[in-house]
């Protein structure tokens, strides 16, 4: 059995798809199908079943799925030893979020980190859903809440803490807020309720508050409306500090804490370079978000 073919099996059970593998692989669908067939007649099994949502895997092709990502795990590890790079933060990370935390958090910690080790490139993918580490989309993933199925390690990198917040315009127009029995008289942002991704999300309802006035399944845009002055949203306080003129509001009646977690594929606990890097992006997460909150209470 040829390392090259099984790589070529774990692009397209991963893209699900020729044509996907083979951009990973910079190489044409045609070439792609004939590794795989090349690898099936090794095993002497067929390893992928064509449907209309792609390529899946058979039951044979599940049972290779653990052992081509063992091998893959292990070319890595040897690649790094034999290099001279074990332990080193060097090459492409990809590292996947959601737009709250890739955008506000994570640009000044990918500048630390890649400060300090110059021969390491990191892609920050930032979507406002779950990434599927299964299929690499993404080399570690950041969450609001820990999964609770798959061949994953995961670990809390930091708690964060959100409140209401508004623009000065937006309040000195407004009617007072004393309480938060006040807030039915305001416009309110927040998520779009069928689209929110993660039970974590689900806070709307701390406000007392029946109607999402303005809503987005982007913590972003929902900061924008809140500086546009266009009304209140629960916001995170390490977001307040990109926004002027956006302070806290009612900071004692509601107050909500959560985490973030480092989601990690099973097998890649053996990566030396992955560990690092996840030990970096943990501390440098913990500092960025002390810095920030701190900023958000001097504010107010």
């Amino acid at each position: 059995m040829d390392w090259d073919d099984l790589r070529v099996f774990l692009a397209v059970a991963r893209a699900e798809s020729l044509s996907g593998a083979g951009r990973g692989l910079k190489c044409d669908a045609a070439t792609v199908g004939r590794r795989i067939a090349r690898l099936e007649e090794a095993v002497a099994a067929q390893l992928f079943v064509k449907s209309p949502q792609g390529y899946a895997l058979t039951d044979a092709g599940i049972r290779l799925m653990p052992h081509a990502e063992r091998a893959e795990q292990a070319f890595a590890g040897a690649s790094e030893e034999l290099s001279g790079t074990a332990g080193q933060l060097t090459g492409s990370l990809r590292i996947g979020a959601p737009d709250g935390c890739a955008n506000y958090l994570l640009p000044q910690v990918c500048k630390t980190i890649s400060d300090a080790n110059p021969g390491l490139e990191i892609q920050l993918v930032a979507l406002p859903r779950v990434f599927n580490l299964s299929k690499r989309e993404a080399d570690m993933a950041i969450a609001v809440s820990p999964p609770s199925a798959g061949r994953l390690t995961v670990q809390r990198l930091t708690d964060y803490r959100l409140h209401l917040a508004a623009h000065r315009d937006y309040l000195a127009n407004s009617p007072p807020i004393t309480s938060l029995t006040e807030l039915k008289g305001h416009r309110m942002i927040g998520y779009i309720p069928d689209m929110i991704f993660d039970k974590e999300l689900d806070y709307f309802a701390q406000t007392g508050c029946e109607t999402v006035a303005l809503g987005s399944n982007s913590v972003s845009v929902q900061m924008q409306m809140v500086r546009a002055g266009a009304g209140l949203a629960i916001v995170h306080d390490f977001a307040i500090p990109f926004t002027p003129g956006v302070v806290r509001v009612l900071p004692q009646a509601l107050s909500l804490k959560r985490s973030f977690w480092l989601i990690r594929h099973a097998d890649d606990r053996r990566s030396e370079r992955l560990n690092r890097l996840a030990e970096v992006l943990g501390q440098g997460m913990r500092a960025e978000v002390a810095r920030l909150e701190n900023l958000a209470r001097e504010a107010a």
